[in-house]
């Protein structure tokens, strides 16, 4: 039996511990300059690799993928070329701008605190964290979106609970990596994972499909086991820390957070429901809008998932927010004119100008980083180092957790690793006789949650830009040494999902067997 000082003293332990990686973390420099230092690194170890001739076969193309020396001439030329496409086409940037006008109208209209303060002022703080935590896992179909909206939004839901802001900012960033990759629905992801996976089989079997639904029924329940895991960890583990993370006196947080005092609770509550009418409305219009196979909503062939309207999702919800501000704010008077709105609309990009700093270094490291080929190099060989094993196929597949799960760790677009990846692991674990969507569905287990611990994660950042605005020392360590428990804790229960799934042989989804 444990000893009660034991028990006592393990809390205790971990608390010091993770102060300790936030003290060092926030060592570190800023993020802006840390990027730019590893961009340095990058160059150096590209022309030492250039030198030496590393080259791989890239699996994608079959073609030599030769690391390419960034410190050539040609190599500066296009680089400097390339800085402002690289940063006009980093992922996040038009999604979090294109976002942020509308949240904008939503937040000074006073109607998300207005929200957050009538829904869950009188919500438990435990029940607080599992509802962000399954907000997060319904956030897949909003792809960079998720992050824009349900990081600012769990601030509001913790503070009308009692609660630190920016714990609620740490649990959705949690919650919406984990959703990426353990979701119920079918999303625009999935179609693309499945259609890499499919080429990847027919390496081996011609005939081999993996279809976007073979993993349903895993991701289904893993994303509840998730939401669970994370809650408990909230208040069991990182609730004990919450004190650190007080917000700086006349912080506003990411947006400039317009509130509704002044304004009498029956004006509020009737805003409300007008309000909701209105998004209903506007759902109610986009529902019937994808009914025709030629509609515009549609992609081509009369196409949903692929389509105009999941493609450019973030306009469509930046339109929703600007309707639903707008109509709260028109009814407690906080719009007096149509010159108000792009007040607001202004006032929101102001709230996120040091993110677009940050974003700029991140988007230079990156393109670097791929422009020279070591993200290949690294992605292959790991590959190869799992190849070369002859182990039982459960083996293999830990191994594979563990070995993805370091290469996500630099290359954390999951889509673009699995494009890497999946020509070489997926042909090598059939031909030991593994189904190629159990192959996906422990690529996804890898792929989440170290996302939520590594600084080259575009969102990773971008969420520490967040808690900044909460609170300006707040830095890398903080933000991991919040994320790293919750991140290993959940590894730790979806691995151990998997194995009993494996075990018991249950399907993956309709007509996947894990086996």
């Amino acid at each position: 039996m444990t000893a009660p000082s034991d028990v006592q003293h393990r809390p205790q332990r971990l608390t010091r511990f993770l102060d300790g990686v936030e003290r060092i973390g926030n060592k570190l420099p800023h993020p802006f300059w840390l990027f730019w230092i590893l961009a340095v690194v990058v160059v150096a170890t590209s022309a030492i690799m250039a030198a030496a001739g590393v080259t791989v076969i890239d699996p994608a193309t079959g073609d030599p993928s030769p690391v390419k020396n960034a410190l050539s001439v040609a190599a500066v030329r296009e680089l400097t070329l390339g800085a402002e496409e690289s940063f006009l086409t980093f992922g996040p940037l038009g999604t979090v701008l294109i976002i942020m006008i509308g949240l904008a109208v939503a937040d000074r209209s006073g109607m998300l605190e207005s929200l957050a303060r009538h829904t869950l002022g009188r919500v438990r703080p435990s029940h607080a964290v599992f509802a962000v935590c399954v907000a997060g896992a319904m956030s897949k179909f909003l792809s960079y979106s998720a992050y824009v909206i349900l990081v600012p939004l769990a601030a509001l839901v913790f503070k009308a609970v009692g609660r630190s802001p920016m714990l609620g900012m740490i649990v959705a960033f949690l919650s919406i990596n984990a959703a990426g990759d353990a979701n119920p629905f079918i999303a625009p992801s999935d179609v693309i994972f499945a259609k890499i996976a499919t080429e990847a089989a027919r390496i081996v079997d011609p005939g081999a499909i993996v279809r976007p639904t073979d993993n349903t029924y895993f991701t289904t329940v893993s994303a509840v086991v998730l939401a669970i895991v994370l809650t408990v960890v909230t208040e069991k583990v990182l609730s004990k820390r919450e004190h650190e993370l007080v917000p700086d006196d006349g912080a506003t947080g990411p947006t400039t957070g317009a509130r509704s005092d002044s304004v009498a609770d029956e004006v509020e509550l009737r805003a409300l429901r007008w309000t909701g009418i209105v998004a209903a409305v506007f759902f109610g219009l986009l529902v019937v809008g994808m009914i025709p196979a030629g509609s515009p909503l549609r992609g081509e062939h009369g196409a949903i998932l692929d389509s105009t309207l999941f493609n450019s999702i973030a306009l469509v919800l930046s339109l929703f927010f600007v309707l639903i501000g707008a109509t709260y704010a028109r009814l407690t008077g906080k719009l007096t004119s149509s010159s108000d709105l792009p007040t607001f609309m202004a006032d929101g990009i102001k709230s996120i100008a040091p993110l677009l700093v940050l974003f700029f270094a991140v988007s230079q490291f990156l393109a670097l980083f791929q422009w020279t080929g070591i993200s290949t190099v690294v992605a292959v060989r790991g590959a190869e180092g799992l190849k070369s094993l002859d182990a039982p196929v459960f083996i293999v597949l830990m191994l594979l957790i563990a070995g993805i799960a370091l290469l996500n760790l630099l290359i954390t677009s999951g889509t673009a690793l699995w494009a890497l990846i999946a020509p070489v692991i997926v042909p090598m674990t059939m031909l030991v006789g593994a189904n190629p969507a159990t192959v996906m569905a422990v690529y996804r287990i890898a792929d989440s949650c170290t996302n939520s611990i590594t600084p080259m994660s575009a969102t990773f950042v971008l969420t520490v830009g967040y808690l900044q605005t909460y609170q300006k020392k707040a830095g890398i360590g903080t933000l991991v040494s919040f994320t790293l428990p919750a991140a290993m804790a959940m590894m730790v229960a979806w691995i151990a999902l998997f194995a009993i799934w494996y075990a018991v042989g249950l399907p993956l989804g309709p007509g996947s067997p894990v086996h």
